[in-house]
């Protein structure tokens, strides 16, 4: 295996750029730091020490041997969680704060593909089954995770094995271990590459649905009213976002209904009440609103 030609297809930032790299030890993450190290990137490779688990102390010795063996600046971080409802988002949570945004992760095509299919399964819509957006933060999004496991191997990295990834209560093992490749044998094909494509044309159509969002005053009643129905319930959902969380499908549907003069006013939850005054919509925060 030729590191070269895996680079060529990864979205790593120019040569010399200092880099926060996610390192937890396992063999996606391992690839990505050896990678960027390839790339000529000034690289800080970080584990975040959950503890939630008899192999945690393993996977932080195995994140900082191979930051050693990569010659990489490491930093471990301990943060303390709670076993029980929602460990894994609370999980991403607590790595996101640490790493901070501009973090490099290792999710590969793989992964890309789990996500998408996990996000159809809540019920998203073209944004969600866009799933994760290519790019600097995501340089090894294009490679398979086989070939973060064989660059390993070729390495001699030694990485280690996160027996949470094989946990069936956590729905991503069910989809990964499951769902896909059920999938794979009724399509008869592999279906990874299928549904990143999939994802690229989807999030395609997103972003100029956005565009066309964009140019609208989601205040304006009339104008919303007369957008085409994916575009106006994009802006109605943008307006009423607070700290990162949209409105529900009914409340959007319960807002446009103003818009339209169906309804003199309509409550979301968690955002406040909607009314139309002179064809403009005039949001008030003011109160506990149940949806």
């Amino acid at each position: 295996m030729a590191t070269s030609d895996l680079l060529a297809r990864c979205s790593f930032p120019a040569p010399g750029t200092p880099v926060v790299c996610a390192l937890s030890g396992g063999p996606d993450s391992a690839a990505l730091v050896a990678l960027a190290v390839h790339a000529e990137l000034d690289v800080t490779a970080v584990h975040v020490h959950h503890g939630l688990r008899p192999s945690a102390d393993h996977d932080a010795h195995a994140a900082n041997r191979i930051a050693d063996h990569l010659g990489v600046a490491f930093h471990g971080v301990a943060v303390e969680l709670d076993d029980g409802p929602n460990l894994e988002a609370r999980a991403r949570n607590a790595r996101r704060t640490v790493l901070g945004a501009a973090a490099l992760t290792g999710h590969t095509a793989d992964d890309q593909a789990e996500t998408m299919l996990l996000n159809l399964l809540r019920g998203a819509g073209a944004t969600g089954l866009a799933a994760m957006r290519p790019g600097p933060t995501h340089p090894i999004l294009a490679l398979r995770r086989s070939e973060t496991h064989a660059l390993c191997d070729v390495l001699g990295l030694r990485p280690a094995h996160d027996p949470s990834n094989d946990d069936p209560r956590f729905r991503r093992n069910r989809v990964r271990h499951q769902l896909v490749p059920l999938a794979a044998d009724i399509a008869d094909r592999d279906l990874a590459p299928l549904l990143v494509r999939t994802a690229d044309l989807l999030r395609d159509d997103d972003d100029f649905l956005q565009v066309l969002a964009a140019k609208i005053d989601p205040t304006d009643a009339r104008v919303v009213a007369d957008a085409a129905a994916p575009v106006a319930r994009r802006v109605v959902r943008a307006w009423l976002t607070i700290d990162g969380h949209p409105p529900d499908s009914a409340g959007v549907e319960r807002v446009l209904a103003v818009a339209r003069g169906e309804a003199l006013a309509c409550d979301v939850a968690g955002v406040g009440k909607i009314r139309r005054s002179r064809q403009r919509l005039l949001l008030d925060r003011s109160g506990g609103i149940a949806g």
